[in-house]
């Protein structure tokens, strides 16, 4: 091989990797380097810029609005996790069931919320959690002689609308990443499991429960991630300005700091401690789970 080709097929590699390398850098790495400086910094516009240490993290620290948004997202957080991770496994299950009629149609209707905007999806369940007695929970709960309820005036009823369209909005992706992980474990596994005498409960706990971690640990970084993330439906419920903060949110607080009040470096500095908080979460979830333990 001529000294030529050889280092045409050295470079090949990273010349096709540039174009994602460079876009990474630039639109990922420089934003986060940025805000980071500009955390330390009292920002008045473009050219009125003032270095002030941890002024902004120490006002953050005294901020009660911030622990208020940061409750809001660890709850938020905690139920959807509960919520979607094992009832979209269990649903996976039943359509990847050879028995199951219509698998197709029911993945596909699964899957459609994901494909609406959030904001159209935020819209409609406002009006559906509507104080009114028309409103749909409302007249639900009209048939057993309850309400009505004011749901996006309460710390409780508010999560719970929050939950709920977190719920119908995500059941189909977490669905398919689980159909996915089913879809690569081995039939014979559960042929040999049934020779055996093995029980359905004992083939999921034993087979299905232990080849899906992967995909488990997955679903759990990412629905950490979006909890920590929400925004568009905090924002249609309620804006930046929800009684009592019942529904306010680190992205939320951000966004307020930022682009409504112009107050660039504190909103920095929260988006920093937020980035540190998701990680710190993420890096410990994957610790416990112990998902890259070495085999001993």
């Amino acid at each position: 091989m001529s000294k030529k080709a050889f280092n045409q097929q050295k470079i090949a590699p990273y010349l096709f990797v540039a174009p994602f390398i460079l876009i990474f850098i630039f639109f990922s790495m420089y934003p986060l380097f940025d805000a980071f400086k500009m955390s330390f910094q009292e920002v008045n516009g473009f050219d009125d810029v003032t270095l002030i240490g941890l002024d902004n993290y120490i006002r953050l620290i005294k901020d009660p609005v911030f622990y208020k948004a940061l409750w809001n997202v660890l709850r938020y957080t905690f139920w959807t996790c509960l919520i979607l991770i094992p009832f979209p496994m269990l649903v996976a299950i039943v359509m990847n069931y050879q028995g199951t009629p219509f698998k197709s149609f029911f993945r596909s209707l699964y899957f459609m919320p994901v494909l609406t905007s959030s904001v159209i999806i935020g819209i409609v369940f406002k009006f559906a959690f509507s104080k009114q007695p028309t409103g749909v929970f409302n007249t639900f709960l009209s048939h057993f002689g309850v309400g009505p309820v004011n749901w996006l005036n309460g710390s409780s009823t508010g999560m719970f609308a929050l939950i709920i369209i977190c719920v119908w909005r995500w059941l189909g992706v977490n669905m398919i990443y689980f159909l996915s992980g089913l879809q690569g474990i081995p039939v014979e596994l559960y042929e040999s499991a049934d020779v055996d005498g093995a029980s359905t409960f004992q083939k999921f706990k034993n087979i299905t429960v232990p080849l899906l971690k992967p995909i488990t640990v997955y679903v759990l970084t990412i629905s950490i991630l979006a909890g920590f993330s929400l925004f568009n439906e905090s924002y249609v419920y309620w804006g930046t300005a929800s009684p009592n903060n019942i529904g306010t949110t680190l992205v939320t607080m951000i966004y307020k700091f930022a682009f409504e009040q112009g107050d660039y470096g504190y909103a920095c500095a929260l988006g920093v401690v937020m980035f540190l908080i998701v990680v710190t979460f993420n890096g410990v979830q994957i610790k416990l789970t112990g998902l890259f333990k070495e085999d001993n």
